[in-house]
């Protein structure tokens, strides 16, 4: 598989093949994402349930709705869930989310082929403050 065609999946949150490691910046932006128990746990949830509405996803995680939809944003930001907007019959909007295929292989020989492809700028050191 080409370079372009693994970046190619993974922006359409699909897993390359055999878990390819991702380029520095997604892998990154997954591992702050699930750097969180609530993420995990909505995550693990919506791998069981398949997708599942906002609304059922906080009555099943015991958790507000406004905390539950800034964690699903941050999944989804990471390309680690979906979302999708359906009209019910009766004419109410409805989201769901659904975990994408992803698929990471975390090894030192993978972390440095993501830090070698990490696009933003180190952060500059500060002085230590004066005593």
């Amino acid at each position: 598989m080409t370079k372009a065609e693994r970046q190619g999946l993974e922006r359409h949150g699909e897993a390359p093949p055999g878990g390819a490691a991702p380029d520095g910046d997604r892998l990154l932006a997954a591992l702050e994402a699930l750097a969180n128990p609530h993420r995990l746990r909505i995550l693990g949830l919506l791998h069981r349930q398949g997708r599942a509405y906002v609304s059922q996803l906080a009555r099943d995680l015991n958790m507000g709705r406004p905390l539950l939809h800034m964690h699903l944003k941050r999944l989804e930001r990471a390309g680690l869930v979906e979302s999708r907007m359906e009209i019910a019959p009766d004419g109410k909007t409805l989201n769901w989310f659904a975990t994408t295929a992803f698929d990471f292989r975390i090894s030192p020989q993978s972390l440095a082929e993501a830090a070698g492809g990490l696009t933003a700028p180190l952060p500059t050191s500060r002085p230590a403050p004066s005593k």
